[in-house]
C-alpha cells in the first residue's frame, strides 16, 4: 500500500483516507463532510483545469478544491 495526497490521485482510483492534516475551520469543514480517517473514497472526475475534483464518498458525491485536497492523505493499492 502507498500513501498519496488526494490531489495526485487519478480518475477512478480508490483508496482509504489515513489523515486530514489541517486544523481550524477548514479541518472541521472537511471532517463534517465525512472525510475522516478510515473513509473509502473514489475519484470520479475533474474539471477541465483539474480543479475542483469530484469524489465518491459513502454513496454520495462531493467536490473539493485542490487546495483543500492537499491536506488529505489517502492509502491506495500500489
Amino acid at each position: 500500500m502507498t500513501i498519496v495526497n488526494l490531489r495526485t490521485m487519478a480518475i477512478n482510483q480508490s483508496g482509504t483516507i489515513v489523515a486530514v492534516k489541517v486544523g481550524g475551520e477548514l479541518g472541521r469543514r472537511i471532517r463534517e463532510m465525512g472525510l475522516v480517517p478510515g473513509t473509502e473514497i473514489t475519484i470520479k472526475q475533474r474539471a477541465p483545469l483539474n480543479d475542483p475534483v469530484a469524489l465518491r464518498v459513502m454513496g454520495g458525491t462531493l467536490t473539493l478544491r485542490n487546495n483543500e485536497a492537499d491536506y488529505i492523505e489517502v492509502e491506495v493499492a500500489s
